[in-house]
C-alpha cells in the first residue's frame, strides 16, 4: 500500500555535522504531528567527518518516512536543499540546519497555523543555545495573520520555516547556488513578499538555534567584501523591484542597510589593499545613492545614518575609523556574532536643545561638517518603567512605580501622567509627585546614568471621567527630553492583571483591566466593556434557623467597592408602587461572599432581588425560585401565618398571609 501524502516535508543539508546531525535528525523523528505526516530527506554534501555514515544508521531504523541522499560538496547549502526540493512530496516544506533542531511539538503548531489561517509561510520562535543570539522582535506574541510591512518577521530571513509547496512550485523558488553566503535570502524574501498571509507562532519554542562548539556555523564564518556587497546589491534590488518607492520600500530597506551593508563595511575593513577598498567603496558609495530615499532615513538608527554618510561622501579613512570604533565597543551582529561576542558599549551623549546626541567619531568636526542627524539618537531613546501598585477605590486610583528615559539622568524632570479617551482627541495631563529613587540603575550601564529621582505617585480622580475606555501613559520628561510610554506593561509582581471594577458614590460603573498581549493598564468607565451584574450573584435562598419567618440569601459580590449602604436583599411587592422592604449586604469574607436574613411577617407577595442602587443607578439581580423552599408556618400574637413561595415565577415570590381559620378547618375535613 503506498505511502499518503504527508504533511510536512523536512529538508535537512548535512555537511560535516557531528555529533550535531544527530540530534537534529532525532527532533524531527520525534515529532508529536506524527511519523505518518511527516517524510524527512537528508542531503549529505559529501561529508568526511562520519556524517554520511550516522545518516545511514539512523535511516536504517527510521523507516520509510526518512530518506538519505548521498552527493559530492557543492560548496555550501543552497544545492543541498534545492536536491530536497525536488524530491520533495508534503503539502508543507520545512528547512533545519544539521546543527539545529526544533521543538516536539514544532511542525504540529505550525501546520495548524498554516491549515487554520491559509497562511504560505509560518514563523516559529527562535531561542538561542551556546551562545548564540537569537531574533526576537518578531515573536513578542502570536501573529495568526500577518505580513511583512505591518510586522517585524522581514528581520529573519533564514529559511528555517514552514512553506506551502504551492507558493514555492507557482513561484518557482530555489536557493541561489551562486552565492555562498546568504542565499537563503532571495527564496524568503519573494516567499514573504507573494504570501498570500503569513503567521507567527511565538508561544513555543519551535526551533533551538545552536552554536557549534567548532565555531563552524555558516553564518558565523567570514565572506569577503564582494560577496556581502553582491547580497547587499541583490536584495536591495529585490525589495526595490518588487515593491514601489515609499514607506513600504523604505520598510524593508531598512533591514538590508542595517544588516547586510554593515557587514559589508565590515569585510570591506578586513581587505588587505588600500587601492581594493577604495573601489569597493566607490561600488557600494552608487549602491547606496540608488535607493536611499528620506524615508528611508528617517527609520534609520543613526549610526547606520552615519556610517551611509561616510560611504556616500567615500570618506574611506573616517569609514574605517567608524568600524574600529565599533568594534571596540563590542557591537554585535544579529545572528551569529560578527563584529565582537560581547554586548555593545554605548557612546557618551551630549544632551542639547530637548535632543540627544551620541558622540561617534567626528562629531561635529568642523574639517568634515557632517549633519548632527547622524548623531541625533532622540527617536532612538526609549521609556523604561514599572508599577509597584496600582489601588483603585471609590477616591481614585493610584499608582505609583519609576519610570526613566535610558541614559538620560533624571534630573530637571518634568514626567506626568496622560489618560486618553480612545477613538476620541479627548486627554488629560496629571502632574506627578517626583520620588526619590536612589541607586535606580546602578547595575545598568556600568552605572553611567542616575536615574535617582525616577519615582512617581499619582492619583487618578474617577468622577472627572465619562464613559468610554481611557488608556493611561505616562509622559516621561528629563533635561528637556520628553518620551512616551504605555503604562503597566511592566509591573511588580504584586500588582494583579485580573479586572478589577467598582461603583463610586456617583453611580458610575469603572473597571480597571489589562489589555492584551502587552498588559497596559486601561479604565473602563460605563461598562463599556466591564459590566457589573456579573459581579453580583446570588447563590440560594432558605428558611434561617435562627428565627422563624426569616429567609436568609445567599451570594457573592466581587466588586471592588460601592457606596455605603447602596448593596441590599429588595423584597417587593408586585404593585409598582407598593412597599418594599430592603436589607444591606455586608459580605463577611474576603471573596465577596455573605448571607443576609430578610424577615418575611408582613402580608402580602414578595419578590427576591439583590440590588445595587447608587445616584439613581441601579443594578438587580433576581433571587432564583427555590425548588427545595418548603412553605413556612409560624404563630404571632397567637394566630397561625405562613408563607409559601409561588410557582411559575421567574423570581422567588413569597405569598406571605394569616392563614384563616375558617378555610383550614374546611381544608382539614375535605382531606379526611
Amino acid at each position: 500500500m503506498p505511502r499518503p501524502r504527508p504533511d510536512v516535508t523536512v529538508i535537512i543539508a548535512a555537511y560535516n555535522a557531528m555529533p550535531y546531525v544527530t540530534g537534529s535528525v532525532g527532533s524531527v523523528l520525534d515529532q508529536s504531528l506524527g511519523a505518518d505526516r511527516i517524510e524527512l530527506i537528508v542531503v549529505d554534501d559529501g561529508s568526511t567527518d562520519g556524517t554520511a555514515a550516522e545518516l545511514d544508521r539512523i535511516a536504517e531504523r527510521a523507516g520509510s518516512g526518512m530518506r538519505v541522499v548521498h552527493q559530492a560538496n557543492s560548496g555550501g547549502p543552497a544545492g543541498p536543499r534545492n536536491l530536497g526540493l525536488e524530491q520533495a512530496t508534503g503539502r508543507y516544506v520545512y528547512f533545519l540546519d544539521a546543527d539545529d533542531r526544533i521543538g516536539p511539538e514544532a511542525l504540529e503548531r505550525m501546520v495548524a497555523a498554516a491549515d487554520e489561517n491559509g497562511s504560505d509561510v509560518v514563523l516559529g520562535r527562535i531561542v538561542g543555545e551556546g551562545g548564540r543570539r537569537a531574533p526576537q522582535s518578531m515573536f513578542r506574541r502570536n501573529q495568526p495573520k500577518t505580513d511583512v510591512f505591518s510586522s517585524r518577521v522581514y528581520w529573519t530571513l533564514n529559511p528555517m520555516k514552514l512553506f506551502r509547496r504551492e507558493l514555492i512550485d507557482r513561484l518557482g523558488l530555489r536557493f541561489d547556488t551562486g552565492l555562498s553566503i546568504g542565499e537563503d535570502q532571495p527564496f524568503v524574501a519573494t516567499a514573504y513578499l507573494q504570501a498570500a498571509a503569513i503567521s507567527v507562532v511565538a508561544d513555543y519554542d519551535c526551533l533551538y538555534w545552536v552554536a557549534r562548539e567548532d565555531g563552524n556555523n555558516i553564518t558565523a564564518q567570514e565572506h569577503g567584501a564582494r560577496m556581502r556587497i553582491d547580497l547587499f546589491r541583490m536584495m536591495a534590488g529585490l525589495v526595490a523591484e518588487h515593491v514601489p518607492a515609499g514607506s513600504d520600500r523604505d520598510t524593508l530597506m531598512h533591514r538590508h542597510f542595517a544588516v547586510e551593508l554593515r557587514d559589508a563595511v565590515l569585510q570591506l575593513s578586513r581587505e588587505p589593499q588600500r587601492d581594493v577598498q577604495d573601489k569597493l567603496l566607490h561600488e557600494l558609495a552608487d549602491l547606496v545613492a540608488l535607493h536611499w530615499s528620506e524615508g528611508l532615513a528617517v527609520r534609520l538608527p543613526a549610526v547606520v545614518r552615519l556610517r551611509c554618510h561616510l560611504i556616500r561622501h567615500r570618506l574611506l579613512d573616517e569609514l574605517l575609523t567608524l568600524v574600529r570604533w565599533e568594534l571596540d565597543r563590542g557591537a554585535a551582529s544579529y545572528g551569529i556574532t560578527t563584529l565582537a561576542a560581547t554586548a555593545a558599549m554605548l557612546p557618551d551623549l551630549q544632551i542639547e536643545g530637548g535632543r540627544a546626541y551620541a558622540l561617534h567619531p567626528y562629531f561635529r568636526d568642523s574639517t568634515l561638517n557632517i549633519p548632527d542627524d547622524c548623531y541625533d539618537i532622540t527617536d532612538e531613546l526609549r521609556a523604561r518603567h514599572r508599577v509597584d501598585s496600582a489601588e483603585i477605590n471609590a477616591a481614585g486610583l493610584r499608582l505609583t512605580g519609576h519610570a526613566y528615559i535610558h541614559r538620560i539622568a533624571t534630573r530637571d524632570v518634568t514626567t506626568e501622567l496622560i489618560l486618553r479617551k480612545r477613538g476620541t482627541d479627548t486627554e488629560f495631563r496629571l502632574p506627578v509627585h517626583h520620588i526619590a529613587t536612589p541607586g535606580l540603575g546602578a547595575e545598568e550601564d556600568g552605572g553611567l546614568h542616575e536615574y535617582d529621582t525616577a519615582g512617581f505617585d499619582a492619583t487618578i480622580d474617577l468622577a472627572s471621567l465619562t464613559a468610554g475606555f481611557w488608556d493611561i501613559s505616562l509622559a516621561v520628561g528629563a533635561q528637556g527630553i520628553v518620551k512616551e510610554a504605555r503604562l503597566g506593561s511592566s509591573r511588580a509582581e504584586s500588582v494583579t492583571t485580573a479586572t478589577t471594577t467598582l461603583v463610586t458614590d456617583e453611580g458610575k460603573a469603572v473597571a480597571l483591566f489589562t489589555t492584551k498581549p502587552y498588559g497596559n493598564l486601561t479604565l473602563d468607565v460605563g461598562e463599556t466593556r466591564h459590566r457589573v451584574l456579573p459581579r453580583l450573584r446570588v447563590t440560594g435562598a432558605a428558611w434561617s434557623p435562627d428565627g422563624p419567618a426569616t429567609l436568609a440569601v445567599s451570594g457573592r459580590c466581587t466588586l471592588e467597592s460601592w457606596p455605603r449602604g447602596a448593596l441590599t436583599v429588595r423584597a417587593k411587592g408586585p404593585d409598582p408602587d407598593g412597599a418594599e422592604k430592603t436589607v444591606p449586604v455586608e459580605p463577611s469574607s474576603s471573596d465577596g461572599t455573605f448571607t443576609v436574613q430578610v424577615p418575611c411577617t408582613t402580608g402580602g407577595e414578595w419578590e427576591f432581588t439583590l440590588r445595587l442602587a447608587a445616584a439613581g443607578k441601579e443594578w438587580s439581580v433576581p433571587v432564583p425560585p427555590q425548588p427545595s423552599l418548603k412553605p413556612a408556618r409560624w404563630q404571632r400574637l397567637g394566630m397561625p401565618w405562613y408563607a409559601k413561595p409561588l410557582p411559575g415565577r421567574d423570581v422567588l415570590t413569597l405569598r406571605v398571609g394569616r392563614v384563616e381559620l375558617l378555610k383550614a378547618v374546611r381544608g382539614r375535613l375535605k382531606r379526611r
